[in-house]
């Protein structure tokens, strides 16, 4: 028995020199410091747009002030304010909603533009902080506004909150990249990849301190690397462009125009309607990528593309007979939004370099915010014109 023991002793020592086993709580503290990585980046992303997605879905009651009594200070003297047109389909806002979208998203394009000049100089911290900021004050301007010019000043702050703030989380996930690993199934993960996502677990994103910095980031690049890493980045910049020029144009310039008077629901409440079944398609499309992962953002770019020229010719010759049918191409128009955008940032996290991620995160997410930018600017026209018809 004692020889059984001592060669059982003898065949465990030889087996701790040759293998050393690895610990499996560690192990445990790893994987729950991913998880946690993944919920604070869903969370954050969650905050960040929900000022930005309030004053959208609110457009049509912000600009409903213009037709108050008492509220004319912002009008022009000579004509009257356009009422509600009844003998139109239309039944148009004197201002496109596409205006709120402006107020919404220039100011974001200000900050993006500005972003990968110089905001990685600015700490981590102060930003949150000034973004979290600016949204609160953004609800509390539109809340008490008694005028248009106030409640747009509220959607400038939502604006600023929610440009700062995208800037700020997508480049943060350049230091968590298991937050990546996480968010692709197993087999996809590339095992180089392991070293980074047990650094990353050591610094998880739910704590009170900053996170280390890394030795190569977008900080010590130069102005040649900088532009070759943006010629590289073309081919998912103008895929994301196409779709959300075409979704926001859909959104802000033909939502108000896509009105049924054979339903129950009033011109505001079909507005929310539409908005509401938008968003929840981009929620789910965004939270969805593990279950399904999308190379080509092209394609993406090509069906959206469709459903915007589908919509205005509705728009234009009125042949759906029912919101319902709208509705559907609604939701689908938000789930190709939400794939396009969490696809594009994907594929751009795996396919950079370590020193390259985080100046091509800050640099891509301009690209929503310009195709945002230049359907406002079109919509706005085009409101204008249609609106004028009889």
């Amino acid at each position: 028995m004692g020889g059984c023991a001592g060669s059982r002793r003898r065949l465990s020592d030889s087996e701790g020199e040759e293998t050393v086993p690895e610990p499996r709580l560690p192990l445990l503290d790893h994987q729950g410091a991913h998880w946690k990585n993944a919920v604070g980046f869903w969370l954050l992303g969650l905050c960040n747009n929900f000022s930005y997605v309030v004053m959208l879905s609110a457009a049509h009651d912000i600009l409903s002030h213009e037709r108050t009594s008492g509220n004319q200070s912002h009008v022009d003297p000579g004509p009257a304010p356009i009422p509600h047109n009844s003998s139109s389909r239309f039944d148009c806002n004197s201002v496109s909603t596409a205006a709120v979208l402006l107020a919404d998203i220039l100011p974001t394009l200000v900050i993006k533009l500005l972003a990968p000049l110089g905001l990685h100089l600015l700490p981590y911290s102060p930003r949150v902080l000034v973004s979290g900021i600016c949204a609160a004050g953004s609800f509390v301007l539109v809340a008490f506004s008694h005028s248009v010019g106030t409640g747009l000043c509220g959607v400038v702050l939502a604006s600023i909150s929610s440009g700062l703030g995208e800037v700020t989380f997508l480049s943060l996930t350049a230091f968590y990249p298991s937050y990546f690993l996480l968010l692709t199934s197993p087999e996809a993960q590339d095992p180089g990849g392991e070293e980074e996502a047990e650094s990353s677990a050591r610094q998880p994103l739910i704590r009170t301190e900053a996170p280390e910095s890394k030795p190569g980031s977008s900080s010590s690049l130069s102005l040649r690397e900088r532009w070759t890493v943006f010629k590289g980045l073309l081919w998912y910049i103008v895929p994301l462009v196409v779709v959300y020029f075409a979704e926001y144009f859909i959104n802000q310039g033909l939502f108000e125009l896509l009105f049924f008077r054979n339903t129950s629901l009033s011109h505001a409440q079909q507005y929310r309607w539409y908005q509401m079944l938008y968003q929840a398609g981009v929620f789910a499309s965004r939270s969805s990528l593990r279950c399904c992962h999308i190379r080509f953002t092209w394609a993406l770019a090509l069906l959206q593309s469709l459903n915007l020229a589908f919509l205005l010719a509705d728009v234009w010759f009125g042949f759906l007979p029912s919101i319902y049918f709208v509705f559907l191409i609604i939701l689908y128009e938000g789930l190709l939004g939400g794939a396009a955008y969490v696809n594009t940032f994907h594929n751009i996290a795996l396919e950079t370099s370590d020193e390259h991620r985080e100046f091509a995160m800050a640099t891509t997410c301009i690209s929503d915010t310009l195709g945002i930018s230049l359907s406002g600017l079109l919509a706005l026209p085009l409101h204008d014109f249609l609106c004028q018809l009889s």
